[in-house]
């Protein structure tokens, strides 16, 4: 058993979402989003080179001593499944485990809008799923493929970097392809992939404009596409599209969207009421005519008022679904006031209110709910 794989143990035992390896200080764990060190000594530099060196491959040890990062999934002996990024800095190396969960989790049990769901009946197309770095895309995008698979006869053709969930076929027949192992590249995997009879192509990162551009060539072509950007919110998501590609395929990229996006879902996580977890919060986009005309005549801008307005159709706008969490008592006010867009509509449910702004009251500063109070 390697080294690391005690620290995997003890974070998993834990509930951890990461594990966390630096020199210079002790090894810590990511716990329902805040980064809490173990009760252990600070990491020396050639300790954590060992500790790294016994789960690398030769080919991934030649790779990483030549400067560059290392993304890989790593299955402990006890510890479980974690997806790995190795790196450099400046006082030596470091790496971040992400634990994988051992099965997929379902769309009901991630408790995601139900229109999510819905999306997994369209036949051709394209599906954004989007949000910073860790916040629950590609366990979003499993429960997606996973339903997929266990409700339509269907080939499904994932392109990963790693692979993170493991999905044995069901109805459908899931192939997994890793990003270095199998496909040099995401644009190469999905040129690849529509040669192989896809019904549903999942691109890891539309990360380049190349990618971008096979993704919607498939996606014209009579397939249903899954992606994920990191945008933080649908009309970033749009923009950064239209932005990515040549100047003069501007207007080609505008008809496309218009055409063939079906949905952007924009996800945060905060914490549970209680503290003990982290719930995944939507922002929903689907596409309308209205929406099309935007996209078309360049007024973006204007989307979020569409999304307000289309509750019937599943959509809403984040600081809806927010205010909406609060007021069922799933999540913790405060924290989803530091995600909310419009945050003085979220004031008067923080408990900690140093996290509010100050304002003049009868010449001394008070905190915003405070002054509100006392103004009426």
């Amino acid at each position: 058993m390697a080294r690391i794989d005690a620290f995997l143990k003890l974070g998993t035992q834990q509930g951890c979402s990461d594990v966390h390896l630096a020199v210079g200080v002790p090894p810590m764990l990511r716990m329902h989003g805040d980064l809490l060190p173990i009760k252990f000594r600070d990491v020396r530099e050639a300790e954590l080179e060992g500790y790294i060196a016994e789960i690398l491959t030769r080919a991934q040890n030649e790779y990483f001593a030549k400067g560059n990062d290392l993304d890989f999934s790593y299955v402990s002996a006890e510890g479980g499944r974690f997806r790995v990024n190795v790196y450099r800095k400046e006082t030596g190396i470091g790496a971040t485990f992400r634990a994988i969960p051992s099965s997929v989790p379902t769309l009901e049990k991630l408790a995601l809008p139900p229109v999510v769901t819905k999306l997994c009946d369209f036949h051709q197309g394209m599906v954004l799923v989007t949000g910073s770095t860790g916040t629950g895309k590609s366990t979003t995008l499993a429960a997606m493929i996973d339903h997929l698979n266990s409700t339509r006869r269907l080939n499904i053709i994932s392109l990963e970097d790693p692979i993170e969930f493991v999905h044995p076929s069901k109805q459908s027949q899931v192939i997994q392809r890793e990003l270095g192992t199998h496909i040099p590249s995401f644009a190469e995997g999905v040129r690849a992939a529509m040669r192989e009879d896809p019904d549903v192509i999942l691109v890891g990162e539309l990360r380049d404009a190349e990618t971008i551009s096979m993704a919607m060539t498939a996606a014209e072509t009579g397939h249903l596409v899954l992606g994920t950007l990191h945008t933080t919110s649908a009309v970033k998501t749009i923009d950064r599209v239209i932005d990515a590609l040549p100047v003069e395929e501007r207007e080609q990229t505008k008809s496309f969207l218009a055409q063939n996006l079906l949905a952007v879902v924009t996800q945060v996580l905060v914490k549970t009421a209680d503290g003990h977890g982290r719930k995944a919060i939507c922002e929903v986009l689907m596409m309308t005519k209205a929406i099309a005309k935007l996209i078309q005549t360049e007024q973006t801008h204007q989307i979020p008022s569409q999304l307000q307005m289309g509750r019937d159709l599943g959509m809403q706008l984040l600081d809806q679904a927010l205010l909406a969490a609060i007021n069922a008592r799933a999540i913790d006010p405060d924290d989803a006031y530091a995600y909310a867009s419009d945050k003085k509509q979220f004031q008067k449910f923080v408990t900690d209110t140093s996290m509010l702004p100050k304002v003049e009251v009868g010449g001394g500063a008070a905190p915003a709910a405070a002054a509100a109070q006392s103004s009426g």
